[in-house]
């Protein structure tokens, strides 16, 4: 189909202006006409699917470039391959599943919640897309706005501190973004005489960027440190990872779904896509400096979950943990550990995302996160029990579902050249089935000591139908990991090859 790249990327944006013109009292109206629009961008996203072509190893249904402001050579330019596919499906795949999950809990400002969510999807989809950087640079700050409002107008009773802190933290990385990327334009001009923000003409000419002794002396690091800093920030890498809490805690159930699930994601795709993509010479120079962060963010983020009291901050702490694992794997090199990265950012995202879907279930009934407030309740609410259960392997990395094989690709594929890296993100293995074995033990095998407990009602079959996407592909991906990693082997190898 032409144009359907288009179609994905602003079909949510048409439909976010057509409920914006509807009346705010028609709540139930903008509930499903939201849901219709999300359910057709995955039945779209699975026409891309079925229409890539694995062993091609460039850019396909490539949409543009069209000139949009000719005398900078900036253009609209859309192009997917196998690492922004598999983005594109987990962004496509959890839209209608935060619309479920916040069916009941989202009650005012309706119209408002459904308009923000469809506008931030352009924006996440976009820059998985965009192959101008200055459109990919547009694109992200899209996203910005709508998850300010999710966060702020939805959020709990610290949502102002937690949007601000987000945006803040945000816009000081991509400030940095833009100005880099303007001087990878102007050094493009300088070589050829053209103005040009295109991705394809940036991977020919920024690797060209002198590489000096030290950091002010080397355009190549500063560019690449203005590129880190803002993805860094995105994924976030320890020591930049501190509004993250602040933003899952104080964010609605939806709003960390697609928090975890997809914009923690565009930081380490960034990574992959730009940093070590363009800067090839700096990405060698800091791949010490990656490997040490990464893995003092898996022990640090597993420590600090397994002291919190509160369920929902346990699993954002998590993610600290889970994404220094990504990270671990872009900075092992291999073919093996870059596709267990790409891998383990979906793998994330469908478990982590279950995770606070099902903390969000939970939450809806007694409308606490504190852990000591339960205990026993596998008794009083056994399917729930179960698929929280799961879920939980899932996140720890059973064998026979996913988290298992992104792991053991990342750490397979390190060892060869960082085994002591290695060894050390393993215990971060063993951390987090600790602390997420223990928050179970808690929660649904202790003592039933809350009278309140005792009539919680279990889950039912909208969250059912919410969660129950996932966890097809959570077995899936465990079962028969192929059907995803061979669509990105081309493009990985192309990257690597660069």
């Amino acid at each position: 189909m032409e144009h359907l790249l288009t179609y994905v990327t602003f079909g949510p944006t048409a439909a976010a202006l057509v409920l914006a013109l509807l009346p705010e009292r028609w709540e139930r109206l903008h509930r499903w006409l939201a849901l219709a629009v999300s359910l057709g961008l995955f039945a779209l996203s699975l026409l891309i699917w079925k229409g890539f072509d694995p062993d091609i190893t460039g850019f396909q249904m490539v949409d543009g470039p069209l000139a949009w402001i000719p005398q900078l050579g900036i253009s609209y330019h859309l192009g997917v391959d196998g690492i922004s596919l598999l983005l594109v499906l987990l962004t496509t795949l959890l839209i209608p599943v935060v619309i479920l999950a916040s069916w009941t809990s989202i009650t005012e400002h309706v119209k408002g919640f459904h308009v923000s969510l469809l506008f931030l999807t352009t924006g996440m989809i976009g820059a998985f897309l965009a192959l101008d950087i200055f459109l990919f640079y547009v694109f992200w700050e899209v996203m910005l706005i709508p998850m300010y409002f999710i966060i702020g107008v939805w959020g709990g009773a610290r949502r102002i501190y937690a949007a601000v802190k987000f945006f803040i933290y945000t816009m000081v990385g991509s400030l940095l973004m833009l100005v880099a990327i303007l001087y990878l334009a102007w050094f493009h001009h300088q070589l050829t005489g053209a103005w040009s923000f295109a991705y394809t003409d940036m991977l020919k000419t920024a690797p060209q960027l002198a590489m000096g002794t030290g950091l002010l002396s080397s355009p190549q690091l500063l560019v690449f440190a203005a590129f880190f800093l803002a993805f860094a920030i995105k994924v976030p890498m320890f020591p930049f990872h501190t509004w993250l809490p602040d933003a899952h805690v104080e964010a609605p159930t939806g709003g960390s779904i697609i928090l975890a699930g997809v914009l923690l994601k565009l930081g380490t795709y960034g990574f992959l896509r730009f940093n070590r993509a363009l800067f090839p010479a700096a990405w060698e120079a800091a791949v010490p400096l990656i490997l040490v962060l990464a893995v003092v963010g898996i022990l640090y983020g597993a420590w600090v979950a397994m002291v919190q009291p509160d369920m929902k901050k346990l699993v954002a702490y998590s993610s600290v943990s889970h994404l220094g694992f990504v990270m671990l794997g872009l900075a092992g090199g291999t073919l093996a550990s870059t596709q267990g990265a790409v891998l383990q950012m979906v793998n994330h995202g469908l478990s982590t995302g279950a995770l606070f879907l099902l903390v969000g279930v939970i939450y809806e009934r007694r409308h606490t996160r504190l852990i000591a407030d339960y205990g026993g309740i596998a008794g009083v609410v056994p399917v729930y029990t179960g698929i929280f259960l799961f879920v939980t392997l899932s996140s720890i990395g059973l064998p026979g579902l996913n988290g298992f094989v992104g792991e053991f690709l990342i750490l397979a594929g390190t060892w060869a050249g960082h085994p002591l890296f290695v060894v050390l993100g393993a215990l971060g293995v063993i951390f987090g089935a600790v602390y997420m074995l223990w928050m179970v033990q808690r929660v649904f095998w202790n003592p039933l000591v809350h009278e309140e407990n005792r009539s919680l009602k279990d889950i039912n079959l909208r969250e059912v139908l919410a969660v129950l996407p996932l966890l097809v592909f959570i077995v899936w991906i465990g079962v028969h990991p192929t059907t995803f990693l061979s669509p990105m082997e081309a493009a990985v190898r192309l990257l690597l090859a660069r």
